[in-house]
């Protein structure tokens, strides 16, 4: 067998990293027959887990979710009289796992998709290709609720939102603030993070005087000619002058987007784009793109062909820690959404 990398003296070793990447690019992780999950099912509506049934496994200081499936997988989990342990392709994997209880889509974290619907049509996105409608519920009042009742078994951290955009805009932001009040009203000290698509600035001043504490708009791509392929409907410059205003309301490093990779940009694209972020305070997210049964004939249409080593996952995380150190930043500052959870991504200063 391994040696035991939830061991703390080992710290987080470039081994430690190595095995994140490949669990974050790797497929499910089959659970052995009959096996019963020690906590509740995650099924998400958003993020690259979208619609699957999933777990978090941590090791080492890191925690990262997985599919689940009793039928088939990269990963296979084994129950040694409650030693838990993955192999991958029968071949000891990590000698020590744990299964950490997931609140709502994320450990320790309330978050929420508002809406899994979408007017807009990006290539990557899941959300809108789900079946049935499992955010229908999600009032403000429930979501209060919901909050309080986890705060009863769980440690809650934070809360956060997302959501699709649905109607309009305008519409869309109006009822993701209404939400923050719910929240801040019922929770006056838990930070909130936001994560809307905006089209204006007096948007993003109405979060932020709601109580949200933390923004994310996503750019996407550091690409525009790929911008225009992924999500042919929204305009990349926009989308970047609404993060340069964010700073603004929100504060340097309170603002964050997601820079997707693997679906043709290269190294130095990435890189001019993050230290163009860095330098007025936003900090930039890498996530490798996810590609599924409901994405794939999509990207294709749009001439994308992803492809994902995990030598490039951690070498362009390396890459993002030198330039956010450079612009004396961290995502140690965020208290929500991504950077908190760190269960998608190699995240500069808490997995290397």
């Amino acid at each position: 067998m391994e040696e035991d990398l939830t061991d703390p003296e080992s710290g987080l070793t470039d081994r430690l990293v190595r095995k994140k990447a490949q669990l974050i690019l790797g497929g499910d992780v089959l659970l052995p027959e009959g096996y019963r999950m020690p906590y509740r099912i995650s099924r998400s509506t958003a993020g690259p887990g979208a619609g699957k049934r999933s777990a978090v496994f941590a090791f080492g200081g890191m925690r990262v979710k997985k599919g689940i499936s009793y039928g088939s997988g990269d990963f296979e989990l084994k129950d040694e009289n409650g030693r838990l342990s993955l192999t991958r392709n029968g071949v000891p994997f990590l000698d020590r796992v744990d299964i950490v209880p997931v609140v709502f889509h994320s450990p320790e974290q309330a978050f929420f998709n508002l809406d899994q619907r979408c007017i807009y049509n990006c290539r990557f996105c899941t959300s809108p290709l789900l079946k049935g409608d499992a955010t229908r519920t999600l009032s403000d009042d429930n979501i209060v609720k919901m909050i309080r009742d986890a705060m009863n078994d769980h440690n809650v951290v934070s809360a956060a939102l997302t959501s699709g955009v649905v109607g309009s805009v305008h519409d869309t932001v109006n009822r993701m603030v209404s939400c923050v009040r719910a929240i801040r009203a019922a929770f006056p000290h838990i930070p909130i993070g936001v994560e809307p698509y905006v089209d204006a600035i007096e948007q993003i001043e109405a979060l932020k005087q709601a109580g949200a504490d933390e923004i994310k708009i996503n750019l996407e791509t550091p690409r525009r000619d790929i911008f225009e392929r992924i999500c042919p409907e929204l305009d990349h410059s926009a989308v970047l002058e609404m993060l340069r205003a964010s700073v603004k309301i929100f504060g340097p490093g309170k603002v964050t987007t997601n820079l997707i990779f693997g679906i043709g940009e290269s190294d130095g694209d990435l890189e001019n784009c993050m230290e163009m972020l860095a330098s007025f305070g936003c900090v930039p997210g890498l996530r490798a793109v996810r590609v599924n049964e409901m994405n794939e004939k999509n990207l294709k249409d749009a001439g994308i062909v992803p492809g994902i080593t995990e030598e490039r996952m951690i070498r362009l995380a390396d890459i993002q820690k030198r330039i956010l150190n450079e612009y004396s930043l961290t995502t140690r500052t965020f208290r929500t959404m991504c950077f908190e959870c760190g269960c998608c991504d190699l995240v500069p200063f808490r997995d290397l």
